[in-house]
């Protein structure tokens, strides 16, 4: 959430950054306008109630005195209505200010690239040439199917568009993808944890996926009354629990920054997504993501951005996958980010690099809004940044690896620092279907 009073002294600056992230100067003008109107009612009560206290004194006095006191406890009377409707007035602003605050994006650093849509992403380097095949790339979902190790018509079946069993050699792959990446992480510093899988309202509105983006992810209803919401949602990302951990607490400076990293399954309920990547394992309603989380001082998080990145890239470099890092315009960056950089991984039968990681930034954005805070050496609280980034989207990067290592006979090579995850398996190739 953004800082009102930042708003509120730098109005122009503020219309200007938001613009870049098709935020109308119409919409902060409504809000500078309820702050305003509800720092003057504020204003007003509290005059109000420290006036209310000097006629309870003279009340006090009088009725002491044994004097007549009537006509201040009238004027009590009345004070006491004034505030009571100031007070209600200040409360129904309040909600109004912070509705507004609670649906504005993050703003942007001044290093992002500034335009409206991926059309204006940059290059910021690239890893290897995109891979050279000597026959006929064929999509990750045709190689899955020709070894029988991925069941789309089943999958369909069972749950619908967008879902997959993974068989055999490719449940196998799936598998040692992962634990690489957790392996791979720990070795880096980052603290391992297996965190729930169902939050509540304010988890999903402490890391910014709720008021706004309710509608993209899945939700538990009460049996009894299915209009009525249990609260708990079904998360899309592991960096959801995973900084709502430190949701309201306060941590010492000493144990910053803090990396934590977790497989979760992720659910997304891809609203508005209608025709696109309807094949394959790019956008599934349900896959397996290793995510990595950083809270932070002020000061620190630009460079444990770039931290954070290199060891998602280095992922990528030890699966030998070529990829490259583009950092994401204004307009396309993830609301709570003021950067990201998102890496994306070459592949061959599309000939084109997809998404396989986002490494953000969102400065106090997520802490303001979850209360993450730590205290100095000088004892005073601050807001801690909050960082996260994919290390890496699974599903993803077994669809790299089917396309980057498939050979012309129909096989897959396993990459080499998988082999020990794959209990030796060095080839995939068909087998007889034992279901």
């Amino acid at each position: 959430m953004l800082d009102i009073k930042v708003i509120r002294d730098n109005p122009d600056w503020a219309k200007k950054k938001l613009a870049t992230r098709s935020i109308k100067p119409e919409q902060i003008d409504e809000l500078i306008g309820i702050d305003a109107d509800r720092r003057q009612s504020l204003n007003e009560s509290e005059q109000l109630k420290a006036k209310r206290n000097t006629v309870s004194q003279k009340i006090a006095q009088a009725k002491r005195n044994q004097e007549d006191a009537s006509a201040a406890i009238a004027e009590m009377r009345e004070t006491g209505s004034q505030i009571k409707e100031l007070d209600a007035k200040v409360n129904e602003l309040t909600t109004r200010q912070n509705d507004i605050l609670l649906r504005l994006p993050n703003f942007p650093d001044d290093s992002a690239p500034v335009g409206p849509d991926e059309d204006y992403n940059e290059e910021v380097r690239k890893w290897h040439e995109p891979t050279k095949l000597t026959f006929t790339p064929k999509a990750h979902w045709d190689i899955g199917t020709d070894l029988d190790i991925l069941d789309w018509d089943r999958g369909a079946k069972v749950s619908g568009a967008r879902f997959v069993y993974y068989k055999g050699a490719g449940a196998l792959l799936e598998r040692a993808v992962f634990n690489f990446f957790l392996d791979e992480n720990t070795k880096a510093g980052y603290t391992e944890v297996i965190p729930p899988y169902l939050v509540n309202k304010e988890s999903m509105q402490g890391t910014g996926q709720f008021p706004k983006f309710t509608e993209d992810v899945y939700t538990i209803v009460d049996n009894d009354d299915p209009e009525k919401e249990l609260e708990l949602t079904l998360i899309p990302t592991a960096e959801v629990p995973l900084v709502n951990y430190f949701r309201d607490e306060i941590i010492h400076e000493d144990r910053l920054p803090i990396n934590v990293t977790a497989l979760s399954p992720a659910f997304r309920s891809e609203a508005g997504s209608a025709g696109r990547d309807t094949r394959g394992l790019i956008r599934m309603h349900e896959f397996r993501k290793v995510e990595m989380v950083k809270v932070c001082k002020p000061e620190d998080s630009w460079e444990e951005l770039d931290k954070l990145t290199h060891n998602a890239e280095s992922l990528l470099q030890k699966l030998d996958l070529p990829y490259h890092v583009v950092a994401l315009a204004t307009g396309d960056a993830s609301f709570t980010s003021a950067k990201t950089y998102d890496l994306e991984v070459w592949m061959p039968q599309q000939e084109k690099y997809r998404e396989i990681s986002s490494c953000s930034n969102c400065t106090d954005f997520q802490a303001r809004r979850a209360q993450i805070r730590y205290r100095a050496e000088d004892g005073k609280l601050y807001l801690a940044h909050t960082l996260n980034g994919s290390g890496l989207a699974v599903g993803r990067t077994v669809a790299a690896i089917l396309e980057n290592y498939q050979n012309e006979d129909g096989t897959v090579t396993v990459p080499e620092v998988l082999v020990p995850y794959m209990n030796g398996m060095k080839k995939i190739v068909k087998q007889p279907s034992l279901i």
